[in-house]
């Protein structure tokens, strides 16, 4: 069941990649589109603001990512960063949790939500 889950950073920097691959993928269609100047300026432009989205991305899950708190996962003894309540080890998938209170329990994303407790 854990093989769903992945760690909180490692899939925000997998949307911020695919965002770049978006980018060119709307550009190059843009292409397709040099008869008329107007429709391909706006793939382009279209597809830079993907790209430039992705720079933004990129650079929020930096600043996230220093503020992460850092342990050593207990399955492969990495060092990892646990975001929120519960997240998964970068290198193992191993469920963490800094709340004691859920120490025991089966691994839920929506524990990170405040209404659930």
């Amino acid at each position: 069941m854990a093989g769903k889950y992945s760690s909180k950073i490692n899939k925000i920097r997998t949307f911020a990649l695919s965002l770049v691959f978006i980018g060119f993928f709307v550009m190059y269609i843009g292409i397709f589109f040099q008869s008329s100047m107007i429709v391909m300026t706006l793939f382009m432009l279209l597809g830079l603001l993907c790209i430039v989205g992705s720079t933004v991305v990129y650079f929020w899950i930096g600043m996230l990512s220093t503020k992460a708190i850092q342990v050593v996962c207990p399955n492969c003894e990495k060092v990892t960063k646990v975001l929120g309540r519960v997240d998964m080890c970068m290198y193992c998938n191993e469920p963490l949790t800094m709340d004691p209170n859920l120490e025991g329990k089966e691994f839920n994303e929506n524990y990170n939500r405040k209404k659930e407790s």
